[in-house]
Parts: structure tokens; C-alpha cells; sequence
């Protein structure tokens, strides 16, 4: 089950995605189809993993054949890639260890995710999806390799902005919110989207 608060933290990041596409009209180019951010494994959290599991519960009672899609298709998935999985590959839990995070960073760069219906472009479990999802695309502010927090965006997003323009339409993340509900949960462990999809 989802803690009640993580439809209050999934209203607030989707409204802030509308208001910020608002402000930034034709430099945020995020439309249905467009699968930049759909390749390559993440992270997510436990909250995500948890919303990713309520969607699937749902599609096996209301759409058994687009459950079925999906699961296949993570099948195939962790069948090419799982054996590579820097972590445990039972429980789908990321590892902690130094080398298991340096592997990380080329883990699967180039997979789609599973959850991406590729003859649509479009994600089958939307509705659910994590928030590194919800909120890819427009400025966000984060640490970077060097530690010092800077805007990133989309790639394709922004391209013709100026810095005025980009640092106008950063998004608030409402990352306290997310670890008050992730303390609540009780877990700091991580996974990603394959495993998840099929607990």
C-alpha cells in the first residue's frame, strides 16, 4: 500500500511540471512520444517502487493484457541485463559498496526502459511513474559531481534559452515531503523500475 501522502507529493510535482511548461512555452519540448528519458537504467526509491507496484496491481484488475506487456517485457529485460545487476538480484536492491555504484554508472545506459511501450513511444505505466520521472525535462537544481548545486535540464529542452530564461522556469521539488513519506515507509533502500515492476 501507498502512504496517503503520496497522492498530496504527486499533486504538488505535476502541478509544479504544468506551471513551469507554462512558463517556459515552446523551450520545454516534452510531449507524448518523445522517449529522450526513457533509456538507460535509474535509480528509484522505495516510495517509487511502491507506486510503481500499486500501477501494476491495477493493470492486472482493469487491463490483464497491458499488465501482461509489461511483464513480458521486464522479463526480457532483466533476461539481457539482470545478470549484470550490481546488487541482489533476488530482492532487485541496489548495492551500497563503492563498487557497486562505480558499475552502476554504465549499468544498462542504452536499455529502454521495460515500462516504455516502444510501437507507442508512450509509457504504460504513466500514471504511476517514479518521480525522476515526473520531473525530468525542465531546470532542476542539483548537486553536481563537483558538489556545488547547478540547474540541469533535458537536453533537447532549452536549447535556444538564455540563462535568465532557464534559471525563470526552474522547478520546486518538494524533496522534504518525499523523505517524510520515505521515512514513513521505513526505507532508504533503492531499486529500479524492472524489479519493481514485477513484485
Amino acid at each position: 500500500m501507498l502512504p496517503a501522502r503520496d497522492a498530496e507529493l504527486v499533486q504538488i510535482v505535476d502541478a509544479s511540471f504544468a506551471e513551469v511548461s507554462r512558463r517556459a512555452g515552446p523551450h520545454l519540448v516534452c510531449r507524448p512520444g518523445c522517449t529522450q528519458c526513457c533509456y538507460g537504467a535509474f535509480r528509484i526509491n522505495a516510495l517509487d517502487a511502491a507506486r510503481l507496484r500499486v500501477g501494476m496491481m491495477t493493470l492486472r484488475e482493469t487491463d490483464p493484457s497491458a499488465a501482461l506487456a509489461i511483464e513480458t517485457r521486464t522479463r526480457a529485460w532483466l533476461a539481457e541485463y539482470g545478470a549484470d545487476f550490481p546488487g541482489d538480484r533476488e530482492t532487485g536492491i541496489l548495492g551500497t559498496g563503492a563498487e557497486d555504484q562505480e558499475k552502476f554508472k554504465s549499468y544498462a545506459n542504452d536499455a529502454p526502459c521495460p515500462a516504455l511501450d516502444l510501437s507507442t513511444g508512450l509509457c504504460s505505466v504513466y500514471d504511476w511513474r517514479p518521480m525522476t520521472c515526473r520531473v525530468f525535462g525542465p531546470p532542476i537544481r542539483a548537486a553536481s559531481e563537483t558538489g556545488a548545486e547547478a540547474l540541469g535540464h533535458c537536453e533537447l529542452c532549452f536549447t535556444a534559452a538564455t540563462p535568465e530564461e532557464v534559471a525563470g522556469c526552474e522547478m520546486p521539488v518538494p524533496d522534504s515531503l518525499e523523505a517524510e513519506i520515505l521515512d514513513e515507509l521505513g526505507s532508504q533502500e533503492e531499486t529500479i523500475v524492472a524489479f519493481a515492476l514485477l513484485k
